[in-house]
């Protein structure tokens, strides 16, 4: 058996008037992400830790935000593309391990819905996901709630 692993970092910003998706589901928020996407940032982090785990380079590689084909697209078809993209070079997800980083939404309340969310389209039981949470203890970009970023790792075999 081969295994790999790869490592995944995403950031968007905050505004007014966009939904909040994190980890595939909406969360009721104040403020949303903002992207080219639905800007979900989990996601994009998982999605570049899987590329990269089977050198197969980045998100914006594969879905460029330069063009119309990824204009407000739900960011779960990009992660199942990225999964079958790993396939096709005959790899399948073992585990990811992410990690959020924002003082608001609180996250804990919504990671079981996100692992629920995230375990189908990864071929995954939610038993080989795990999310994290933390604050930047209101310093930085992070802490004075101007964005949200994820740390993604993961484990992929063949």
């Amino acid at each position: 058996m081969m295994i790999r692993v790869g490592f995944g970092f995403d950031v968007h910003q905050l505004v007014e008037n966009r939904p909040m998706w994190l980890g595939g589901i909406l969360i009721e928020h104040t403020h949303g992400l903002l992207g080219h996407s639905d800007a979900d940032v989990l996601i994009h982090a998982i999605c570049d830790a899987l590329l990269g785990a089977a050198n197969m380079r980045d998100i914006g590689f594969h879905f460029p935000d330069t063009g119309a084909d990824y204009k407000d697209v739900d960011s779960k078809l990009l992660l199942r593309r990225s999964v079958e993209l790993i396939a096709q070079k005959g790899f399948k997800v073992g585990n990811v391990d992410c990690t959020i980083v924002a003082e608001r939404p609180k996250i804990n309340p919504h990671v079981e819905a996100m692992k629920a969310c995230l375990a189908p389209l990864m071929n995954v039981t939610e038993e080989e996901i795990s999310i994290k949470a933390t604050t930047c203890e209101r310093m930085g970009f992070v802490g004075r709630e101007e964005g949200i970023t994820a740390y993604a790792t993961v484990l992929i075999e063949k």
